[in-house]
């Protein structure tokens, strides 16, 4: 009897050390539902509302109602040399969990979600710190009139193809990145959660009827905004269809590739206002003075069409001389 009650003494002391970490387990990663996110939808970026604000995407968030949308916003970020990793849906164990956002000194992986605007799965092309001060892709940055006296212009990053929307990792029709070494090394990192602005956002969002997925179907009137939590007046974008003509501008601006050799981890910056990105073959052809002598030959038909008959003309007059010539002359 007295090892039975010791025994259950034991289990009991387990349970209770096990409860924190569960508890810390579910705190780190998040909601799990059983039906994955919509698609990301199409928009434009807001205007930058002034220098030092970094970019922090829309995306999906679940409550009592469902799927409802999170304005995409400018933050301020809560230290200097901190970037923002967005959260992520992901496919585990027959549920969608959300892995909540964090800033740190690199980006880590956000599930290879091409959430746009510098984030394009894979790190981010939108800015980078250096010095204590943070420099602006103005490829991918809408500055409005705001003056960006550190910013640069990278337009490697830019691809007008067509962009895949989907919001969640793995499972069925998920994205099937993994993530790399360098954003393994990233997650073990000391983050700082989202400040109280972005809490401040999600909130809004959540009481929003308007920015439920079954409401909006997936296009909702505020799919960003320059200020976190403001979602009316200027500022505020609204979705567009992403099958009209008029919206290519806004899916092209959302849509981008990243180069591994750029701003991902802090490394290998390129120097604001003097260093231009390499040059495509494409782009290399189509600069002036680089064209080939085929094209510049082919830019010249008329020319050589006049050319070909003048050298026609002269071959014939050439074939009746000889024949006048070889002619025989009465006497």
């Amino acid at each position: 009897m007295r090892y039975f009650k010791l025994t259950m003494w034991v289990v009991l002391a387990f349970l209770i050390l096990g409860i924190p970490t569960a508890s810390q387990a579910q705190v780190a990663v998040g909601v799990s539902v059983h039906i994955g996110p919509p698609v990301l939808p199409v928009y434009v970026q807001p205007p930058i509302p002034a220098p030092g604000y970094i970019w922090t995407p829309g995306y999906w968030a679940y409550g009592p109602d469902g799927y409802y949308w999170v304005p995409g916003t400018w933050v301020q970020p809560p230290v200097v040399g901190v970037l923002w990793t967005p959260g992520y849906w992901g496919w585990a164990g027959g549920v969608y969990v959300w892995h909540g956002g964090y800033w740190g000194p690199h980006v880590g992986f956000y599930g290879g979600i091409n959430y746009g605007f510098g984030y394009t799965g894979v790190g981010f092309a939108g800015g980078y710190w250096r010095g204590g001060a943070y420099y602006y892709n103005s490829a991918v940055v809408n500055r409005g009139t705001v003056v960006l006296h550190n910013s640069y212009v990278n337009n490697t990053v830019v691809n007008h193809a067509a962009v895949n929307r989907t919001a969640f990792n793995g499972g069925p029709g998920g994205i099937a990145t993994r993530p790399t070494s360098a954003e393994l090394a990233a997650a073990r990192e000391n983050h700082i959660q989202p400040t109280a602005l972005q809490a401040q956002n999600e909130h809004a969002a959540g009481t929003n009827r308007a920015l439920l997925a079954s409401v909006n179907h997936g296009q909702p009137a505020v799919a960003a905004t320059s200020k976190p939590g403001v979602f009316k007046g200027a500022g505020v974008v609204a979705a567009r269809p992403a099958s009209t003509t008029s919206t290519n501008a806004a899916a092209n601006r959302n849509a981008t590739t990243f180069n591994n050799q750029s701003a991902t981890h802090n490394t290998a910056q390129p120097s604001p206002r003097t260093t231009q990105p390499a040059l495509t073959s494409q782009q290399a052809r189509t600069q002036p003075g680089n064209q080939p002598q085929a094209q510049q030959h082919q830019a010249q038909p008329q020319q050589q069409q006049h050319q070909t008959q003048q050298q026609q003309q002269h071959q014939t007059q050439q074939q009746q001389g000889e024949q006048h010539e070889n002619k025989p002359h009465k006497p």
